[in-house]
């Protein structure tokens, strides 16, 4: 039985004469680490762009739960925890890396005239998201740097200080551009590292894009090989290596 949490039917989205999705099937599942793969131009971007709702498909259906999610704008995908990174972000150089964290849990109750003056239920509930702020911060490898400004971090803890205020957005389904880009092989393999891990601990659906191959396949479940907008391989690192399209298309050299 198929428990996938994101279900792509029959995806299809041309540009002009060129097909740039075509006819892709793909299920996100809870906890699975997926790895999106292949060339610049072979559709891995307009097909991430499909799922956030950025595009619309020509033809096929996207479901979250079973629910037909097609035609839902991004702010209304987002809302139901399908969030792509580029969402969430902003941040804020001035303020704490907690106080960071906590922003992107939204308006909390203490914001609302309508309740501040019921002041036991309001700290209680402040006490909550902090509480909930701070085991994030724990699990993204953060916590020693909570009451840092958060300009102060460095590329690779930005990278995971957006990963953690995606958790704290209520975030189920992540979807992921080369998470490392601009890092050095040490730091991206501890931000892929820390992303493996939420994603198994939490039971996110993780969809990701990431050309360094060789630092990503450690840590992904399942990989898709896209090319020329159709997907040609599906399954473990270990196995998608093995199919000989997929080295002569996809990786050439880089497995040399």
């Amino acid at each position: 039985m198929d428990d996938g949490l994101v279900k792509c039917l029959g995806l299809e989205k041309r540009f002009g004469g060129v097909c740039a999705v075509d006819g892709v099937d793909l299920s996100l599942k809870r906890g699975v680490f997926t790895l999106l793969i292949g060339p610049n131009g072979s559709g891995k971007s307009t097909l991430i762009n499909l799922i956030a709702g950025h595009y619309y498909p020509d033809r096929g259906r996207i479901l979250m739960n079973g629910k037909d999610i097609t035609h839902l704008k991004p702010h209304e995908r987002f809302g139901i925890g399908l969030v792509r990174t580029f969402q969430t972000a902003r941040h804020f150089p001035s303020l704490t890396v907690l106080d960071n964290v906590l922003m992107a849990a939204g308006a909390t109750e203490g914001e609302s005239i309508r309740v501040a003056p019921i002041r036991r239920r309001w700290i209680r509930r402040e006490m909550e998201l902090t509480e909930r702020a701070l085991l994030i911060l724990e699990l993204v490898g953060l916590d020693k740097l909570r009451d840092q400004p958060a300009g102060k971090l460095s590329g690779g803890q930005m990278k995971l200080l957006e990963l953690g205020r995606l958790l704290m957005s209520g975030a189920r389904v992540i979807l992921m551009d080369e998470p490392t880009a601009g890092l050095n092989p040490v730091i991206a393999e501890s931000v892929l590292s820390h992303i493996r891990q939420v994603v198994s601990e939490v039971g996110l659906a993780a969809l990701i894009v990431e050309h360094r191959l060789d630092l990503a396949m450690k840590y992904a479940d399942k990989v898709l090989a896209m090319f020329n907008g159709r997907l040609i391989a599906e399954g473990s690192p270990e196995q998608v290596l093995t199919i000989p399209e997929v080295v002569e298309s996809y990786l050439g050299e880089k497995l040399s």
